[in-house]
């Protein structure tokens, strides 16, 4: 079988450190989707804007491997205890496809065809789509489902200190500066990586910014806000 990009989404990650290790955990990031040439119709997308919610199916294009390795370290578990890959949503499958349930807030109707704007998103900026599914509660939601080592696991959220305001201060849109502080108190330090004691300033792009943060125990310091240049 063929498997082919549809469309591409755009977002305020350019790399793939920061980006939220699931979808909707940060309903305040943006993504907008283009179709490519042969499937941008209209009559494509007709019916989509009565849905609130969209599956899409994507490609980790920045991690794909040759080898397949048949455990994974989930961050849920720290980046040290290894689990079976397909009982995880690691990148690394073997076919590096991402599944994400994003919330559609318009469709909207271009010269270049229809452009999609999404929430929720944890794609990188240029990521390839290769399908769009509508979200259909009654069939694709499970609240009584058990979420295995998710449930056994909770997840600590740090606190923010940016001292010198410098988000606040800023010229990121609201949305945006609220959408980095959440990015920020969900840890985007590699699990693996992280070591308490350590002074170390760590960094990721995200809307034309170069972030850069130090943490301490259970808080995260904002150290600099650095313009990208364009």
């Amino acid at each position: 079988m063929e498997i082919r990009p549809i469309a591409h989404i755009h977002t305020d990650f350019p790399s793939k450190f920061g980006i939220p290790r699931q979808a909707c955990l940060i309903p305040e990031l943006l993504g907008t989707i283009t179709f490519e040439p042969e499937f941008a119709q209209p009559e494509a997308v007709r019916g989509l804007e009565g849905f609130d919610y969209l599956w899409l199916l994507w490609d980790f294009s920045l991690e794909h491997r040759d080898s397949f390795k048949a455990t994974t370290r989930p961050p849920r578990l720290g980046g040290k205890l290894s689990t079976g890959v397909f009982a995880a949503r690691s990148p690394f499958h073997p076919n590096s496809i991402g599944l994400s349930s994003v919330r559609l807030l318009s469709v909207d109707y271009t010269e270049k065809g229809p452009l999609l704007t999404v929430s929720g998103v944890d794609m990188a900026d240029g990521t390839p789509i290769y399908d769009i599914k509508p979200y259909v509660p009654f069939v694709d939601s499970h609240p009584d489902a058990r979420g295995g080592f998710v449930d056994d696991v909770l997840w600590e959220e740090l606190s923010v200190e940016d001292p010198n305001d410098l988000i606040g201060r800023s010229s990121l849109s609201e949305i945006r500066k609220a959408a980095l502080l959440k990015i920020l108190k969900e840890d985007p330090r590699p699990r693996f990586d992280i070591k308490p004691e350590s002074d170390r300033v760590y960094g990721f792009y995200f809307a034309g910014f170069d972030v850069r943060f130090t943490v301490n125990g259970g808080t995260l310091f904002v150290k600099e806000l650095i313009p990208q240049k364009s």
